[in-house]
């Protein structure tokens, strides 16, 4: 599933980063950031207007993704 479709608070695993097109500057910034394959993830917090943008916890850093950047993350709901 993708990032965005991750209930919050819930703990998820990143599976890999989508590249939407060859050479995705943003794909490429995620995994540079952390979001690599077997990394721990969960949604924190979702912005007021249209859940946009989206607060993400990776480790301990939280970053504040745009849904279409997170739309490039895939996930597996972790246990």
């Amino acid at each position: 599933m993708k990032l965005t479709e991750l209930p919050a608070f819930a703990p998820g695993l990143v599976t890999g980063v989508i590249d939407t097109h060859d050479g995705d500057l943003i794909s490429n910034r995620l995994r540079e950031l952390g979001f690599v394959d077997g990394e721990p993830v969960r949604v924190v917090g979702r912005g007021p207007i249209g859940a946009d943008p989206l607060l993400i916890q990776i480790g301990f850093t939280r970053f504040a993704l745009r849904r279409s950047e997170a739309a490039r993350v895939m996930v597996e709901q972790a246990a």
